[in-house]
């Protein structure tokens, strides 16, 4: 799901190479399942657009039923949280940090890694 996974697995397919699927290799699994948001239905959004349509994504976002799972890289979370309170306003959100990786941790102190956002879907309530 999360890059290079895509052209990886398919590079390999055309190749006849096996594929051989792991628990766990990814970090939204366990970032959504901790989260303690509804996880019978929820929608991957991945990266939002840096600049040219991240209004447009976040508006087609707002109107989202479903708990949003996303990435975001550290330089950015605080701008994105900081999106996601003026557009959407007020909703529970959960963020996860080095996720299935070597040196996962949950830490006090500078913002480094690639985080996971877990968000809230929209209840009508808005």
């Amino acid at each position: 799901i999360s890059d290079p996974a895509y052209a990886l697995i398919t590079a390999a397919i055309e190749n006849e190479l096996p594929i051989i699927p792991l628990p766990g290799p990814t970090a939204f699994i366990p970032a959504l399942v901790a989260s303690g948001l509804p996880t019978h239905e929820f929608v991957f959004a991945g990266f939002l657009p840096i600049k040219k349509g991240r209004q447009t994504e976040l508006k087609r976002l707002k109107v989202e039923p479903r708990t949003i799972v996303l990435y975001e890289s550290p330089h950015r979370l605080l701008k994105t949280l900081e999106d996601f309170l003026e557009a959407f306003g007020d909703r529970h959100a959960v963020v996860a940090r080095e996720l299935t990786k070597k040196f996962e941790e949950i830490r006090r102190g500078p913002i480094k890694g690639e985080f996971v956002i877990v968000l809230a879907g929209n209840d009508g309530k808005e």
